[in-house]
């Protein structure tokens, strides 16, 4: 079974930072590629950045392009999100998915 645990979440003024991570469990996390997406409160989930199975490969959607860095620790089953620079409009519940599963979601509210 696809578990997926992410932390990290919490309030930040803009401008801030903030490192999320997910833990996977129950498959072999190494040989997916794993994304990061969010959901806005009242809006639908929204793509952020997937990694490559060996993480030599990113991408990202152009709202958080050069503020935030997806990586990976293959060893540790982990996956990380770095945010920094971060806007009011980045306040959104943030999920890990992979292998066809999501996480619960961890809160990030970007506030003043």
């Amino acid at each position: 079974e696809v578990q997926l645990v992410e932390s990290g979440g919490g309030l930040v003024q803009p401008g801030g930072s903030l490192r999320l991570s997910c833990a996977a469990s129950g498959f072999s996390f190494r040989s997916y590629a794993m994304s990061w997406v969010r959901q806005a409160p009242g809006k639908g989930l929204e793509w952020v950045s997937t990694i490559s199975t060996g993480g030599d490969s990113t991408s990202y959607a152009d709202s958080v392009k050069g503020r935030f860095t997806i990586s990976r620790d293959n060893a540790k089953n982990t996956l990380y999100l770095q945010m920094n620079s971060l806007k009011l409009e980045d306040t959104a519940v943030y999920y890990c998915a992979g292998k066809g599963g999501r996480g619960k979601g961890t809160l990030i509210t970007v506030s003043s």
